[in-house]
């Protein structure tokens, strides 16, 4: 669903991804930032009204978005982040 000025992932009533600026972004927890940093990824981030805020959606990197294996692989983690984000709430 369109959000952010761009689209919203979702499965289950969760979002898990984010679609922006013709880029893919995951959802990211500290289980699989680690993950994420290491590809050089970086979080989206919109302008706030005072200040940018960042979001738990970090983009994709380029080669797991062209392996479609390791693209399931992390959107299932992505998934998982999400459902651990509902469960703190």
């Amino acid at each position: 669903r369109g959000m952010f000025g761009g689209y919203g992932i979702f499965m289950e009533g969760l979002m898990f991804g984010l679609i922006a600026d013709n880029e893919l972004y995951f959802k990211v927890d500290d289980q699989n930032r680690a993950a994420f940093e290491a590809k050089g990824s970086t979080p989206f981030t919109y302008q706030g009204k005072s200040k940018p805020i960042e979001m738990s959606c970090w983009k994709v990197s380029s080669d797991i978005f062209a392996d479609i294996n390791m693209l399931v692989e992390w959107g299932s983690e992505a998934f998982s982040a999400a459902k651990r984000a509902k469960k703190k709430k």
